[in-house]
This record gives structure tokens, sequence and C-alpha cells, in this order.
């Protein structure tokens, strides 16, 4: 897959409002500074493409970005920072677990964990509706370039042992800065866009 070619197409407000053409899809989940944007921008090789905030939770929408013709990688609300009204948060919510559950296209779920604070409280949760929807997932540990080599390597076995017992959820190591885990990614999403 040309993962360059990759250009935004939709916002979606609702699961009535994604493209009703798509194929496959794969969502992007975590918190909202865990580098969703910087993440879909270092696999695709554009560097404004997923707009990137200063300010955390500003993907309030379920953002499609299409790779080849009705193929989608799907920048979904960052989930438990952003300064918003509890009603909102309730909300978005409530449709992300409307999307995750009854988006038939949905063929996988990258969910990104910053490697200092690994798999918190939302991002176990996030993990336990993907494999209660028994749907693949790759676990990246962003800002992997914050720790020193071995310290990175020691959390991504600690992570890999508390996810041993699902056979569907691999974990690997992630840098946007770096470029680092680009090249693992991309044979991934290919695999599940294509399936």
């Amino acid at each position: 897959m040309n993962f360059n070619a990759t250009h935004f197409v939709t916002s979606a407000a609702t699961l009535g409002d994604c493209p009703e053409d798509s194929l496959a899809e794969v969502a992007f989940a975590g918190r909202s500074n865990a580098g969703k944007s910087s993440a879909i921008n270092s696999i695709t090789g554009h560097t404004r493409l997923a707009r990137i905030s200063k300010t955390p939770g500003r993907t309030q929408l379920l953002n499609y970005f299409e790779v080849e013709p009705s193929r989608y990688l799907v920048d979904l609300p960052g989930y438990g920072f952003a300064k918003v009204p509890l009603a909102v948060k309730d909300k978005w919510q409530q449709e992300l677990e409307n999307y995750l559950r009854r988006r038939e296209s949905l063929a996988g779920i990258v969910i990104l964990s910053d490697i200092r604070h690994p798999l918190k409280e939302f991002d176990q949760m996030m993990v336990g509706w993907a494999v209660q929807s028994e749907l693949p997932v790759l676990l990246l540990l962003t800002k992997a370039d914050k720790l020193k080599r071995g310290a990175a390597q020691n959390t991504l076995l600690a992570v890999r042992r508390e996810v041993k017992d699902l056979p569907e959820v691999r974990v690997q190591l992630f840098s946007a800065l770096k470029n680092m885990g680009v090249d693992e990614v991309r044979p991934v999403l290919t695999e599940w866009l294509t399936a």
C-alpha cells in the first residue's frame, strides 16, 4: 500500500456520518496526549496530514484519511485528558463505543500509549473493547525516544507480559519523532486493510 498517497476525506461526528463506501478501516485510539496525529503523520510520510495541537483533546470527531480507494485510517477523539465539559466527554465516549461495536468495516485498532505511562485505565478499556469485538490490536508504545534503549526494552517486555493472554494484541515501540517503528507498522496496517 502506498501510505504516502493518504489524504484527508471527511470528519464524522457520529457513526451515521462515517463514509458509506468503506471496505476496511483501521482506527487510531489513545489518550489525548499519546501522539495519535504524529503517528498517523509519520506512518503516511506527511508532516501535516493529521493536525497536531499543543492543546490535548483537539480531535473531537472521527477523522477519515483514505490510503487507497475505500480503505481508511481513522483518527478517533482522544480520551481522558481533554479540557471539555463532562457531558461532552460522555457523548464522545458513547459515540466511541458505538463506533467500536457497530462499525462493520473496522478491521483493527491501533492503540497508542505513552511509553512513560503505559496501559493506563483508558488504554486497558480500549484493549478490552477491541478484544470483546474480536478485533486485532496493535499497541504502540509511543515517544520511545524519550527513554534510554534499555529502559524502553524493559517497558516493552513488561507490557508484553501484561497482555500475554491476549493473542490478538501485538505490542511494539514507536517514535514519530525518530520514525522508529514505522516500517513495522505499515505491513500490519496493509494486512488489516486488504484482508
